[in-house]
């Protein structure tokens, strides 16, 4: 379903503010003072004649004019005439603290109706919340927000938004050196989400990058166009997506659900539109302060100084899992290197540079240019500093001096890593932001930092995918395919399948065998997990051995198929597709055959999915390496492999409205030149 577009514009930088309540409207008043808000600030009250000397107004109708922004912190029941008087005098748009709407409707049996409600009164004015604390415009000193921060005014910026209120206010405590240009709160999105709030704060031009805190995603439509405008502005977004706990909605009898899940097909989204995503806060706050001074990194080749052998160790175990390449130096680098630093060093990257240029900002300048000339996307130094209240910091403001000069003298992107983030002062923090350096706040963020720049940089660097497969599923009872009906239809989409027959009775199996020619595999018809149930027969050579087989099946099978046995292949994988609740149907690409949930190597595209989408997806498969010829063995047909997901992913976009599950376990991947066949195949799809 199409969700409207509202501008947020006039609420997010107001010229003037209403403020509604008591104790709460009184703080947003505060905040705004304090923080030199130029606009005009409205108190609405029933019985007040000032609030900290301003007149207050009795009702909306009472106003100078309509108001750009409203702070509406009264009881839910009267929260609703106030967006309704808001509205009609064409305010700019509200905020809505009060709770007990839809997130108290386990409790609060009107929960719902009330939140309904809401919106129906809120029209086509936008309303944020309810159960939210609104928002803080550090641009502009505009703070819709009921309590204190740790924020500053800033010319230029991040936008950090989350449907959390207390996350928010623990974000605004930072002290990490991150400019914060708007804090903002969602509540419970009743009408508006996060992504057209940060669609919103995209349109600022002195907003750099946006971090999202995502509990659920508002919309699927609002997030694909969050994306597409963050491209077009050149300003990436990150998310931090909670709920990897979550379970699969779909109940199935198939391995593809239990390989996707609801948090591998949220990652598989938010890639296919260049949305980065971390899995903590502080990865989150370190992510988004290497996006606002570079912005996306234009590869994953990384380079990284320490005058520690040890540190240099954390930093290259701290990369194995992670997306980023720790590239050897090139050849023009080792003599500058081996001349500032002398023989005792071992030229490397990861590079211990020892301490016999500690101190010395002259060579360790030298030093740090050699490596940044080395076209490395981002370069790191790790550097801790001690406790300024009990030791001398001069040596390490050296350090970071040179590491500044050196960064400006090869215009190259770089940072300083504090291992221990408390190792980092918030002044030096501060210090090198304003001159163009990262102070990354420990190892593992830093390099989560700079893999998620460099995902965003190759996403932005390929074709723009195009829209997500929208599909709601028809009404009618689900339905079960024969494995013959499966690989029918299947066929007919262009997946190879072998040569086979159904039959009813063993003594036909036999003679289906016969004119297939033998070896032949026996499959009883009208059994889900067939291996499980014994209900599949490989190499049958003869035409007793068939009947011996199917006879041993008859408790189990309602009926045959015969295939003509296939030859060994160089690898099983599995192709299948399910519905996600929140994407829709997306493809699941994986180790196959009877090892499938055990080898967990799987990879889930959303569709519809490109040609080059599907062989980056199996490239990215530990099982890659067999289909390349591990260790000498023949290399496996992958033209064919990637022509039969395709063939798959069509299936599953021309039927979209009807599938619900398709699983391919195994397509047998025979060598290269010879092809790749859907070994077995199951169909679920509404009547």
């Amino acid at each position: 379903m199409t969700t409207p577009y509202r501008s947020l514009d006039r609420l997010i930088r107001p010229r003037s503010i209403a403020v509604f309540g008591g104790k709460e409207a009184r703080r947003v008043i505060e905040q705004c003072d304090k923080m030199g808000f130029s606009g005009e600030i409205w108190p609405v009250h029933p019985r007040e004649e000032e609030i900290l000397g301003r007149r207050c107004y009795r009702l909306v109708a009472d106003l100078p004019e309509a108001p750009d922004a409203a702070f509406v912190g009264v009881n839910r029941a009267l929260t609703i005439e106030i967006i309704r008087d808001l509205a009609a005098r064409g305010a700019g748009g509200a905020i809505c603290y009060a709770s007990g709407f839809r997130e108290a409707a386990n409790e609060l049996a009107d929960g719902n109706d009330l939140q309904e409600a809401l919106v129906a009164a809120a029209g086509d004015m936008p309303v944020v919340g309810p159960n939210c604390y609104g928002f803080i415009n550090m641009l502009d000193g505009a703070l819709l927000w009921p309590d204190q921060h740790g924020m500053l005014r800033v010319e230029s910026g991040v936008a950090i938004l989350t449907q959390s209120s207390n996350i928010a206010c623990n974000i605004s405590m930072q002290k990490r050196g991150l400019p914060l240009a708007y804090v903002m709160t969602a509540g419970n999105q009743a009408q508006t989400g996060l992504s057209d709030i940060a669609c919103a704060v995209l349109e600022d031009p002195r907003v750099t990058a946006v971090g999202l805190h995502i509990e659920g995603f508002d919309s699927i439509e609002a997030l694909e166009r969050l994306a597409t405008r963050a491209r077009e502005l050149r300003k990436p977004v990150v998310t931090l997506k909670v709920g990897k706990s979550e379970a699969a909605q779909l109940a199935t009898v198939s391995h593809t659900a239990s390989l996707a899940g609801n948090d591998r097909v949220s990652s598989a989204l938010l890639a296919r539109l260049g949305i980065g995503r971390v899995d903590t806060l502080p990865e989150l706050l370190e992510t988004l302060k290497l996006l606002h001074l570079h912005g996306p990194l234009a590869s994953a080749d990384i380079s990284s100084m320490s005058c520690s052998g040890g540190e240099a160790s954390l930093m290259a175990d701290a990369g194995v899992p992670r997306s980023i390449n720790f590239r050897p130096l090139r050849e023009e680098q080792r003599n500058p290197l081996r001349e500032s630093l002398g023989e005792m060093v071992t030229i490397a990257n990861p590079l211990d540079y020892h301490t016999f240029v500690w101190g010395n900002r002259d060579k360790q300048t030298a030093a740090f240019t050699a490596m940044m000339q080395g076209g490395y996307a981002l370069n790191l130094i790790v550097l801790d500093f001690p406790r300024l209240d009990r030791c001398d910091a001069a040596d390490w403001v050296t350090t970071c001096e040179a590491v500044v000069d050196s960064s400006k003298a090869t215009g190259a992107p770089a940072g300083i890593v504090a291992s221990l983030g408390e190792n980092m002062p918030e002044e030096t923090a501060l210090t090198l932001m304003a001159a163009g350096v990262v102070p990354f706040f420990g190892i593992d963020e830093a390099l989560a930092a700079a893999e998620n720049a460099a995902a965003i940089g190759a996403a932005w660097a390929r074709p723009v995918a195009p829209p997500l497969l929208r599909s709601f599923p028809e009404a009618g009872d689900i339905v079960t395919l024969s494995e013959a009906e499966a690989k029918g239809e299947l066929a007919a989409a262009g997946v190879t399948v072998p040569r086979g027959r159904s039959v009813a009775t063993p003594e036909e199996a036999a003679t289906a065998a016969a004119a297939l020619g033998f070896p032949v595999v026996l499959k009883g018809l009208g059994v889900a997990h067939k291996t499980e149930a014994g209900a599949v027969k490989l190499n049958l050579a003869s035409h007793d051995e068939v009947i011996a087989a199917a006879r041993s099946m008859t408790a189990v099978a309602s009926g045959y198929l015969v295939e003509k046995m296939v030859a060994k292949p160089v690898a099983e994988l599995i192709v299948g597709a399910m519905r996600d609740p929140v994407a829709g149907p997306v493809l699941t690409i994986g180790a196959g055959g009877i090892l499938v949930e055990l080898l967990e190597d799987s990879a889930i595209l959303t569709l519809p999915a490109t040609q080059e989408a599907i062989r980056d997806a199996i490239a990215d498969l530990k099982i890659s390496k067999v289909l390349n010829g591990y260790r000498g063995n023949p290399k496996g047909d992958m033209a064919a492999l990637v022509a039969t997901v395709a063939a798959a992913a069509s299936y599953v976009v021309a039927n979209a409205s009807k599938l619900e599950e398709l699983d391919i376990n195994p397509v047998m991947v025979l060598p290269e030149g010879q092809g790749a066949l859907a070994a077995d195949a199951l169909i679920r799809r509404r009547k």
